[in-house]
């Protein structure tokens, strides 16, 4: 299914461990992008579902597109939701955006390949998907809830602690 939430889990965790080094805004953004080709499929009925955008080449080539666009798409959105302001505004660094992008469709790519049979991670190389049944469809979708819940604490535990930290200085 196109734009599945589930796949932000992993994201909500690697943002815990990471924190100001990872953007899950433009690691959502990824994820989004990596499935427009697919949903372009459904919507036509024309094409391979998951073709060159779920390959580690095209996730590469979506990467650095999602890093070029999800940068300013991501500042503005902190704009919008009065996250950033025009006196102390939030830039996130290039280092930062390519990580989280290259983090998203890697991911993506690898989840897909767990549970479709027409994912060929490795094209043009191989044909070939060892990914496939790794674990089954209900785990990996427990993994990524599992991931998201354990990050989600992970992360407002650091920001508490961090909190009463400064309220001490």
């Amino acid at each position: 299914m196109p734009f599945t939430p589930f796949y932000m889990g992993p994201g909500i965790l690697v943002k815990a461990i990471l924190q100001g080094s990872f953007s899950l805004m433009v690691f959502g953004w990824a994820q989004i992008v990596m499935d427009i080709q697919p949903l372009l499929v459904l919507i036509t009925g024309d094409g391979h579902l998951h073709g060159f955008s779920h390959t580690f080449v095209g996730a590469t080539l979506l990467a650095i597109f999602s890093a070029l666009s999800g940068k300013y798409l991501s500042e503005f959105g902190l704009k919008v939701l009065r996250i950033s302001r025009k006196s102390n505004p939030i830039i996130i660094k290039w280092k930062v955006v390519y990580i989280s992008a290259f983090v998203g469709t890697y991911s993506h790519v690898l989840l897909d390949a767990v549970m479709h049979s027409d994912v060929e991670p490795y094209y043009p190389l191989s044909l070939e998907n060892g990914f496939l049944g790794l674990i089954s469809v209900s785990h990996l979708h427990q993994f990524c809830i599992y991931a998201g819940l354990i990050g989600a604490v992970v992360y407002y535990s650091v920001e508490y602690v961090q909190r009463k930290h400064n309220k001490r200085i």
